[in-house]
């Protein structure tokens, strides 16, 4: 087969160095390129189109799962990493392995093994996913920030500067305090992965920041309307109501 062209996305320079050092014994691999932060390597990424991706978790600017949303399409990765928590999220997102910093040449060895095999054989997912989903904690993330693109621009939209979240079929508008973004994701996503003391599914099409309320008003027979401090106003379903009883506390 052909080179497995690859590139390396790392905040450390001496683990892009480690990487690097590795690579250099393996004649399989060759590097289009290094780079220090989440930004350069979606640039990368797009322009280069590598066959495999050594991607760090935790960096500045940018986390190596936020450039993962921002991709059109699925890349073979192998992560590499101080953090052991991510791995299930990491093989949710393709990972063709997890490395855990510090690791071993040996171990990096195994990780390019799995990359080859994949590429050559065009492997399917495997079922790691599931395995390790028995041992899950039942504890989900909890969002602190939401990464949207826009034709050419990114942003980083603070949890904390969210007012409600609108479903728009595959989509979710997102209505901050300055606008709004439309994100490709469920509202199931965020319902899972933000406060449940910060915000209430009111309705299948809204979720909602409870300290943006103004007022809730009796809506035709058995129904109500949800009145923000904006002004606005939202319809609440009857398990949306039930909801806001229980995090209102009436």
């Amino acid at each position: 087969m052909e080179k497995i062209r690859t590139i390396i996305i790392d905040d450390e320079s001496l683990a892009r160095d480690l990487v690097k050092t590795y690579l250099s014994n393996i004649d399989e691999v060759e590097i289009l390129g290094e780079y220090s932060d989440g930004f350069q390597g979606l640039k990368a990424i797009n322009d280069l189109q590598p066959d495999l991706i050594f991607l760090d978790v935790q960096m500045p600017k940018l986390t190596g799962f936020e450039l993962l949303e921002l991709l059109d399409k699925p890349y073979n990765i192998v992560f590499t990493t101080a953090y052991n928590e991510y791995a299930i999220k990491a093989f949710e997102h393709n990972a063709v392995d997890y490395l855990l910093k510090p690791f071993s040449q040996e171990r990096f060895a195994d990780a390019i093994s799995k990359a080859i095999y994949r590429l050559e054989n065009q492997a399917e997912k495997s079922n790691i996913i599931e395995k390790l989903k028995e041992h899950e904690n039942k504890n989900k993330e909890e969002l602190n920030r939401i990464v949207v693109k826009s034709r050419n621009k990114i942003d980083i939209i603070p949890v904390d500067d969210i007012r409600y979240f609108e479903a728009q079929d595959d989509y979710v508008m997102i209505y901050t305090k300055n606008g709004h973004h439309l994100k490709q994701k469920t509202m199931k996503y965020f319902e899972t992965h933000l406060n449940p003391k910060e915000f209430c599914r009111i309705h299948r099409s809204y979720l909602i920041r409870i300290e943006e309320i103004s007022k809730l008003e009796p809506y035709e027979k058995d129904s109500w309307m949800l009145i923000l401090k904006s002004g606005e106003k939202l319809k609440v379903s009857k398990n949306g109501y039930k909801l806001l009883k229980q995090q209102l506390g009436f």
